[in-house]
């Protein structure tokens, strides 16, 4: 870090936290430090108060200037932990509408990220309003420091040495990486209850994790924890239906019971337990919204999930299991992403939208079998761990 910028999104009640990492941050050789908050009840008053112009309205100003300077180079790091269930009583067609406008003015930023512009990262901070949701039946200063310890050994933050606890994870993490880019798949199918899917894999895939290669020359972990290896689906070739393993924290919304079911690679059909209207609204966003741009391998027995825990965080959760994301593919899972035409990233299987959530779909219940190039089929997972000794 070096002499670059970083910038900071964190929320407004995390301050003190937010403190130590600046101070960090400069004395890891940070140039410059910014901190952009929210606040949940803030965002709560758009929805309460604001007109339907303000429902659809988001002012561009920051993303004019944030997106050139990623695009730049300086890091990005996010603080995680917002209140999971937030706008629960709200309208799902407003939160929609809103989220539409942001991610429309927005779309240079996530574009700079995604794009692998510069090094990010997200990381969790534990908030008392988070800690209830993860422990509802503690009092809350025991619910936060039962989170913080959950927080520090699915890091790996409380091994004697955690650096050299990351190093040794990460090389775990890249040996079932190249295993399966040797194996040049051409499609993944999963099999389990309420699930029998196959997803194709876009020509050129690769399989990425734990670590990115940005473009200004960084090499950054995006995601603190991580367990999983993902790459690019083909967005015309996904076929089945699937059920979702585990409740989705999405909006400040929670879904839960999500059945879907995919021809030619989009969304036929959608019912979910709770959230139902939350999902339909999110694959209305764009055309691109109704087909997959990652699909991620996580093994059962990840620290993540043998926490035994629901998280009602996506940071946490999809690493607790095998997932699917809707929306928008990462340039770094497909080969020459950048040096091929935008049409023939189409035609390799690259989506594109405004969105992309991942929403959990493996447990130990979870079949996934690899299909080659000669159709057959080569055991991936069984009972949601691998098939092979990593």
């Amino acid at each position: 870090m070096s002499d670059q910028d970083l910038v900071i999104g964190a929320n407004l009640p995390d301050y003190e936290f937010v403190r130590m990492v600046v101070d960090e941050a400069y004395r890891q050789g940070a140039r410059s430090v910014s901190v952009l908050y929210t606040d949940d009840q803030t965002a709560r008053s758009k929805f309460l108060y604001g007109s339907e112009t303000a429902i659809d309205y988001a002012p561009s100003w920051l993303q004019e200037g944030l997106a050139p300077a990623l695009q730049n180079g300086m890091a990005y790091l996010r603080l995680g932990g917002s209140d999971p269930s937030l706008l629960k009583d709200i309208d799902p067609g407003k939160v929609a509408r809103s989220s539409k406008a942001a991610a429309v003015v927005g779309k240079p930023i996530s574009e700079a990220i995604v794009g692998g512009a510069t090094n990010w990262c997200i990381v969790p901070c534990v908030s008392p309003r988070w800690a209830k949701h993860v422990y509802p039946d503690l009092a809350e200063a025991e619910a936060v420091e039962k989170l913080w310890d959950v927080v520090f050994a699915t890091t790996r933050a409380d091994q004697p040495d955690p650096v050299a606890a990351w190093k040794q994870h990460v090389e775990q993490v890249k040996r079932n990486m190249d295993r399966l880019n040797s194996y040049g798949f051409q499609a993944l199918r999963f099999q389990g209850p309420g699930t029998d899917l196959t997803v194709g894999l876009a020509d050129g895939h690769v399989w990425c994790g734990v670590e990115s290669f940005a473009r200004n020359g960084a090499v950054c972990s995006p995601n603190i924890p991580t367990e999983e290896v993902f790459t690019m689906p083909h967005r015309n070739r996904v076929e089945g239906h699937v059920r979702s393993t585990k409740p989705l924290s999405l909006r400040g919304q929670v879904l839960d019971g999500i059945q879907v079911t995919f021809k030619d690679g989009a969304v036929t059909s959608v019912c979910a337990e709770q959230g139902e209207d939350v999902i339909k609204k999110l694959i209305e966003t764009d055309e691109g919204a109704r087909r997959l741009g990652e699909v991620a391998l996580v093994p059962h027995s990840s620290p993540v999930s043998q926490t035994g825990l629901l998280f009602f965080d996506t940071l946490f959760d999809e690493n607790a299991a095998s997932h699917i994301a809707l929306g928008r593919a990462y340039a770094d899972t497909m080969c020459d992403y950048f040096e091929i035409p935008v049409d023939e990233r189409s035609q390799r299987g690259a989506n594109d939208s405004l969105i992309h959530v991942d929403w959990m779909i493996g447990s130990d219940e979870v079949d996934v079998d690899g299909i080659g190039p000669d159709n057959q089929a080569v055991p991936v997972m069984r009972k949601g761990e691998w098939a092979w000794s990593a």
